[in-house]
């Protein structure tokens, strides 16, 4: 478990929840911009990115939440579970995480998604769109975050939301731009499309969460609102692709899918939890991040730079695995 420790450290200890892409991305960013980083999972195991500690915690419990934040002035939410699971989990690893954040006095940085808004119809998404979530596990992320929010209008413990799109990016794997796209284009086997592929859909290079991350980390006056994370204009994922053939240089073996089923890395237990969001599919799903890039000068990546540098990572992967 993560070692007792005193308040004498709060001056700059950014204690990391969760060690996935964003987690494990956000870490690594929080380190390059000169702060003291603990990164904590359920395991402690695997590799760091240099100048950072890891260490095992469990926030599934008060207890384990506090432990695990001990001696933290910012503590970066980004947990998450797998689909089936998250009605089910989620809210009590909230209930855990905000009791030890205003135990401890720290600040809280919440990872979250568009889950909320719901189905849009195709209407640009910004901050200020009502959250009209209709699916269980949109109207659970709704509570959550009324919750946080209600949790910072009480004075109880300062908190602020920052909200990506679908991730993408090198280290992401299980994506609708990542495993069952990069591989594929690479080897020249299937890759998937989901629902219209004619759409426009944005996608949040991961580096561009980290980044939006640590900046509200950094900047308490951000507190007690929802920000979206720096996020490259929208394309039509049929222009996605195609920009993924020009660097591939081959035709990919294209195969989409219009309504939920197993795939790839996607399996059924996955792909049954996922349906109820497929309607991201099948309207455009754009979100505007004019406001945390006017508010704070951070930029999203390049499209181009994305499919560039995800592709050598998923070159690299493919290459350690033979």
């Amino acid at each position: 478990m993560v070692s007792q420790s005193t308040r004498n450290d709060v001056r700059d200890l950014h204690v990391v929840l969760g060690a996935g892409p964003a987690g494990s991305t956000l870490a690594g960013e929080l380190a390059r911009r000169g702060h003291e980083v603990r990164l904590v999972d359920r395991s402690g195991d695997g590799p760091a990115p240099e100048g950072v500690t890891r260490a095992r915690g469990d926030v599934g419990t008060l207890e384990g939440a506090r432990e695990a934040v001990r001696g933290a002035a910012v503590v970066h939410h980004c947990v998450n579970v797998a689909y089936h699971l998250q009605t089910e989990v989620m809210p009590g690893v909230q209930e855990a995480v905000l009791g030890a954040v205003e135990a401890e006095g720290a600040r809280l940085v919440v990872l979250d998604t568009l889950y909320p808004y719901g189905e849009t119809h195709g209407e640009v998404m910004t901050e200020e769109t009502p959250w009209r979530a209709t699916s269980a596990k949109g109207r659970m992320r709704a509570a959550l975050d009324e919750r946080y929010l209600a949790t910072h209008r009480a004075g109880r413990a300062r908190v602020v939301l920052g909200r990506s799109a679908d991730f993408t990016g090198p280290g992401v794997l299980n994506s609708t731009l990542g495993g069952a796209v990069f591989p594929g284009a690479l080897t020249g086997g299937e890759v998937l499309g989901l629902g219209d592929i004619d759409l426009p859909h944005s996608y949040t290079d991961i580096r561009a969460v980290a980044a939006g991350l640590a900046t509200l980390g950094e900047h308490p006056e951000g507190d007690g609102r929802v920000w979206h994370l720096p996020t490259a204009p929208a394309r039509t994922t049929r222009e996605v692709l195609r920009m993924i053939e020009e660097r591939v240089r081959r035709p990919l073996r294209l195969h989409v899918m219009t309504r939920p089923r197993a795939f790839g890395p996607f399996d059924e237990v996955f792909m049954d939890a996922y349906a109820e969001l497929f309607y991201q599919h099948t309207e455009a799903q754009v979100m505007d991040s004019t406001a945390i890039q006017d508010a704070f000068g951070l930029r999203p990546v390049d499209l181009g730079t994305t499919l560039d540098d995800t592709l050598a990572w998923y070159r690299d992967l493919l290459a350690a695995r033979r």
